[in-house]
C-alpha cells in the first residue's frame, strides 16, 4: 500500500512509494529530532528552556516529509518519549517539564510547515525562508502558552513566558532558519540532477 503523493511532491516522495519505506521515514524523522535534542544547553540567565537543534530538524523534517508524515514523525517522537524513551533534551523524558508545550508545538508545526512545503513552498529560499518562520512561530506560541501555565507566569515582563519561553531563542532560531531554507532547495536541485523529480 502506498501513499498518494501531493502535488508539487515533498522531498521525501522521492524514495517514499510503499509503506515501509514511509514507516522508515517516519521513524528516522522522530529520531532526526530525538537526535538534535541532544545538542542542548542552558544560557546562564535562563534555566528554563535548554537551546537545542529541535526546532531546526522539526521543520526541516516536516518540510521533507510532509503534513502526514511530519506529524506521525512528531507524534511517534512525543509518544515515545511521554512513556519513557529518555530522547527529550538532555535524555530526558515524561511531559512534566515546563518545556514540553514545545514538543506539543512539534506537531502542529510540522503539519502546517508539511503542507505548506506539498504546495511547493519549499523548492526555493524566500519560500523556506517563510515557511521556517510560520513552523517556528507555530512553535514559541504553543511552547510558551504552556511555559506561562506551568511555571504560573507573567506573558511579558522580566521573568515571564516572553523572557523565558522566546525571546532568548530568536538568534539561534534565524540562524537555524536560514540554514534549513538553504538545505531545502539544494536537496531539490540534487534531485532534478538525478532525475527524480522535474
Amino acid at each position: 500500500m502506498a501513499l498518494a503523493a501531493p502535488a508539487p511532491r515533498v522531498l521525501a516522495d522521492a524514495v517514499s512509494h510503499t509503506w515501509v519505506r514511509n514507516l522508515a521515514l517516519v521513524i528516522g524523522g522522530a529520531a532526526f529530532v530525538g537526535l538534535s535534542a541532544q545538542i542542548a544547553f542552558y544560557l546562564p540567565w535562563n534555566t528554563t528552556v535548554p537551546l537545542t537543534l529541535q526546532t531546526f530538524a522539526v521543520v526541516l523534517t516536516g518540510a521533507a516529509l510532509g503534513s502526514l508524515r511530519g506529524v506521525a514523525a512528531m507524534a511517534l517522537y512525543a509518544i515515545a518519549g511521554v512513556v519513557g524513551v529518555p530522547w527529550f533534551a538532555e535524555q530526558s523524558s515524561g511531559y512534566a517539564a515546563p518545556s514540553f508545550g514545545y514538543i506539543i508545538g512539534f506537531i502542529l508545526a510540522a503539519f502546517v510547515v508539511g503542507k505548506l512545503a506539498e504546495h511547493g513552498a519549499s523548492r526555493t529560499f524566500i519560500r523556506s525562508v517563510g515557511l521556517m518562520i510560520i513552523g517556528n512561530l507555530m512553535i514559541y506560541a504553543i511552547g510558551a502558552t504552556w511555559l506561562k501555565f506551568n511555571l504560573d507566569i507573567p506573558w511579558f515582563g522580566e521573568a515571564s513566558a516572553w523572557a523565558y519561553g522566546v525571546k532568548d531563542f530568536l538568534i539561534g532560531d534565524i540562524i537555524k532558519i536560514l540554514i534549513a531554507a538553504g538545505l531545502l532547495p539544494l536537496a531539490w536541485t540534487g534531485l532534478r540532477k538525478a532525475g527524480l523529480t522535474q
